[in-house]
């Protein structure tokens, strides 16, 4: 999860796949690029849905456009190029602040006190990752089924 601008991301950690997995994974993202576009589009609706559940359980009242901006964005290349990743991110202006917390601070200038942070995406990961590692490795078999039948 990292911050950029005004906005608030969760990406997957996959360090718990073998690498005999990732070799296939890289595989499928090679010889089938649509089924992995697919695959990762499923996945990041997935994501997006139990994070705005989380959101929608952990702050207390309507937090403005905070729950529209909830997005998944689309697939793209990470850093080499080669592995297709995407993300979801919070897009209103505010959502750093309800994400790591906040001073608040009234009209005249005076500190009231600190509003800690929900961590919305980080618990939404949290609890999608071992969901994720067997999609995951779903979709490896049923890419190593395919290509033994061609």
């Amino acid at each position: 999860m990292y911050f950029r601008g005004c906005e608030v991301m969760a990406n997957i950690d996959t360090s718990e796949l073998d690498g005999f997995a990732r070799d296939l994974l890289n595989m499928a993202n090679d010889e089938l690029p649509k089924e992995s576009k697919k695959f990762l589009r499923k996945e990041a609706t997935k994501l997006r849905k139990k994070t705005l559940n989380k959101a929608k359980s952990l702050t207390n009242k309507k937090t403005g456009n905070y729950y529209k901006g909830i997005k998944k964005g689309k697939v793209y290349h990470y850093r080499d190029k080669k592995n297709n990743s995407i993300r979801v991110y919070g897009g209103s202006p505010h959502a750093h602040l309800i994400e790591y917390g906040h001073r608040q601070v009234s009209k005249n200038g005076v500190e009231s006190g600190f509003v800690e942070g929900k961590y919305v995406f980080e618990k939404a990961r949290n609890e999608s990752q071992s969901e994720y590692n067997s999609d995951c490795e779903k979709f490896i078999s049923d890419v190593v089924v395919e290509g033994l039948s061609k």
